[in-house]
């Protein structure tokens, strides 16, 4: 964070003192918590007033913890510490990453604000992208997948003086909000990644969902450049209100081999583990043959956004393949892969539990199939499948089809696994193993409303199936990262 004095602070979020609580208002903050088990010499604390946890319950731990001051709604007594009162906690910590960034951006040294948008693979395309930049610069990036109206502004409070680069996640669920995270964190260069269905209970509509991610390219500044995926036709319809350049990524040939300015991926193919394989091109000729860590072909889209802002900033394609290759761990449950053993059972496991749609659940299902393909004798492949969410009327056929699809495209057994004591997660379940039985033996599938009856499946299953790969993926709320973290916690 840039240095403020609570002086500043109190001008940016258009706050006052609470009365009776001392405070020098000549006192420097140095950093901006949530959290009060995070604060330190320095901090000021935002008590956030949430639905569940209310921070102004934890001002005097904060205190305790070195908290300089705090961002309230109302005066916390006797918490011996400074206290700042203002309207609304959530959109002072917005004004105050605003702030933030505006006096990084007074500094006479380059800085840079990516945002991402999209569907799917925001979170991949961070994290890969961050390592790009990182070569260049010191580059703030958000932990997981902090990209709304709370994650955003503290992340944007992570810039200091030193900072050259920002990316940022922009999410949405609802029409508007992406234009508030702009003017939060102005991008200089917005990509987008992809129009689909995730949250499509909360917008009515795939063109208002478009219409949501278009929202990144408004908020651009007056020179800023727009990155687009060329081969998803919603995408392309938003250069007409890029407010600059615009450069092109994709696959398909007829698509962005046509366009100005772009990056492309030819001659693609999986090795064994899953891991694309492909040759990376520029308009200019240049290639360069890329092996991505991570596993998934859809991840290919997710690295051509990131070399496409690389190629942007003056990486040569020679070192964007290099550090491609170089990344083989991002965000936890993104398709990680790991061996579980515990005992007499031994499986691979693809770990894809942070979150779900039917874009990325039909993306983990093939990402499953493509372990060892080639091999002369196959593994077992088990899907561990949970709820997708927001999805609206259409929810009981998205699961239903997301059941036959990984049937069809040859999972051994599906797993669907509801959400307990839950009728709406259980609902959703058997919606995903009826599909599941229209294409595959109904004895391979199984419907549960646990994850500990999921576990116990697995494991059976894994003690007569030598070789076996689980794919583990569900939206966060299906509760299966919890069981990657158990059965990560057995790794052989």
């Amino acid at each position: 964070m840039m240095k403020m004095t609570l002086r500043q602070v109190m001008a940016s979020v258009d706050g006052h003192a609470a009365p009776g609580a001392a405070m020098d208002e000549g006192t420097e903050v140095t950093s901006a918590v949530t959290d009060s088990r995070l604060a330190q010499p320095g901090s000021l604390f935002v008590a956030i007033a949430g639905e569940h946890v209310d921070g102004h319950d934890y001002v005097d731990a904060a205190a305790h913890n070195g908290a300089v001051a705090a961002l309230v709604q109302h005066a916390v007594p006797d918490a011996g510490i400074a206290q700042i009162i203002v309207k609304d906690d959530v959109a002072a910590l917005g004004e105050l990453a605003k702030a933030n960034l505006r006096m990084r951006r007074n500094e006479a040294t380059p800085f840079t604000i990516i945002g991402i948008t999209g569907s799917v693979g925001k979170t991949t395309t961070k994290d890969l992208l961050k390592a790009l930049l990182s070569t260049l610069g010191e580059t703030v990036a958000p932990v997981g997948s902090f990209n709304n109206e709370i994650g955003l502004p503290l992340t944007a409070l992570e810039v200091d003086e030193h900072t050259r680069y920002l990316v940022a996640e922009m999410g949405a669920n609802h029409l508007g909000e992406i234009a508030h995270l702009t003017m939060i964190a102005p991008p200089d260069i917005a990509i987008v990644l992809k129009v689909g269905v995730a949250h499509l209970g909360e917008f009515g509509s795939v063109e208002h969902i478009a219409q949501a991610k278009s929202e990144i390219v408004r908020g651009l500044l007056n020179d800023g450049v727009t990155v687009l995926n060329a081969d998803d036709a919603r995408v392309t319809r938003m250069q007409d209100i890029a407010p600059g350049k615009v450069v092109w990524f994709g696959i398909e040939h007829a698509q962005v081999h046509e366009r100005d300015g772009y990056v492309a991926a030819d001659d693609i193919s999986l090795d064994d583990l899953g891991h694309p394989v492909f040759t990376l091109v520029s308009e200019a000729g240049v290639e360069q043959r890329v092996k991505l860590g991570i596993t998934g072909r859809h991840n290919i889209m997710n690295a051509l956004a990131a070399a496409s802002v690389a190629r942007l900033e003056g990486m040569p394609l020679e070192h964007i393949a290099a550090v491609l290759n170089s990344v083989h761990a991002i965000s936890a449950h993104r398709m990680a892969v790991s061996v579980v053993q515990e005992g007499d059972v031994r499986f691979t496991l693809i770990d894809d539990s942070f979150n779900a749609n039917p874009d990325s659940m039909r993306a983990g299902i093939d990402g499953m199939m493509a372990w060892h393909a080639g091999d002369a004798a196959q593994p077992t492949r088990v899907a561990v499948l949970g709820a997708m969410l927001e999805l609206g009327g259409d929810e009981a056929q998205a699961h239903h089809d997301i059941g036959a699809y990984a049937a069809r495209n040859g999972a051994d057994a599906v797993i669907a696994v509801g959400g307990g004591n839950d009728p709406h997660l259980n609902a959703l379940a058997h919606d995903l193993a009826e599909g599941a039985r229209t294409a595959m033996d109904a004895d391979a599938v199984f419907c549960v409303d646990t994850i500990d009856e999921a576990d116990g499946i697995v494991r059976d299953l894994g003690r007569a199936h030598e070789g076996m790969v689980v794919l583990l993926k569900g939206s966060h709320a299906s509760g299966l990262s919890s069981l990657a973290t158990r059965w990560n916690e057995e790794r052989a």
